[in-house]
């Protein structure tokens, strides 16, 4: 783990931008949680990020967090996974048992297949949609018609509890359309959420998933409950 002595610092660096940000939009350092990001790093820069007192992980492939988690979570029960990347749906069955919440959840028929694998394992899997906004080459719902066939989905699926939106921002320099991005996405979240009916299940629709390691920043000024951060923490993934 000596490899990745340095992540505890570059916590404390990502947690100060955060909190920078947050005093420049009138928010709480605390409304934001921070989500390391370990795809293509081994479980040793897991552990030194949960040392530095992270709790929240996540993944974008099956298989990888299949190989590198479950020894990780037996001895850690208070961490928590997230499925960050597309998801096909023949893998739901392994994603819904392995991850606490599936964030990249982009249509109707996957929020099915998910609740019905959620049900089977006798578990709630908590999940968030995810709205296109702009990245080309991603996945995501691409209207708010079709973000609320999703929220109707989830709310017949007893085994999942939907708990907010997210995106991806587009990749560019552009500071203007990556803040558009996130103005659209939390638009969405206020249309979406008045649809959403008290009772289990619905109550806790609260998270905004938007910003990873270049633009988090104005994701924070523009509303995020959650940062996705990997290279701010852990440098250029290896080969």
């Amino acid at each position: 783990m000596a490899e990745y002595e340095f992540v505890a610092g570059r916590v404390e660096a990502v947690r100060e931008r955060i909190a920078a940000a947050c005093a420049r939009s009138g928010r709480r350092p605390e409304e934001v949680e921070l989500l390391a990001v370990t795809k293509f790093h081994p479980a040793d820069a897991v552990l030194a990020a949960y040392d530095a007192g992270l709790r929240s992980f996540g993944e974008s492939r099956v298989q990888e967090a299949e190989a590198k988690f479950p020894s990780i979570l037996d001895s850690r029960p208070d961490l928590r996974l997230d499925m960050i990347g597309h998801l096909q749906g023949n893998k739901a069955r392994k994603a819904a048992s392995l991850f606490g919440r599936i964030q990249s959840v982009d249509s109707a028929e996957l929020v099915r297949a998910l609740g019905e694998r959620a049900r089977a394992a006798g578990r709630r899997l908590e999940i968030l949609l995810e709205l296109h906004t702009g990245e080309e080459s991603k996945e995501g719902f691409e209207s708010l018609d079709e973000l609320k066939r999703g929220r109707d989905a989830a709310l017949e699926c007893p085994a999942l509890t939907l708990r907010g939106l997210m995106t991806m921002a587009p990749f560019t320099a552009d500071e203007a359309a990556v803040r558009s991005s996130f103005r659209r996405l939390r638009a969405a979240f206020e249309l979406i959420r008045p649809g959403l009916p008290p009772g289990p299940g619905s109550e806790a629709f609260d998270v905004l998933s938007m910003g990873m390691s270049g633009d988090f920043e104005q994701a924070v000024e523009e509303g995020s409950t959650l940062v996705r951060i990997g290279t701010a923490l852990f440098g250029e993934r290896p080969r």
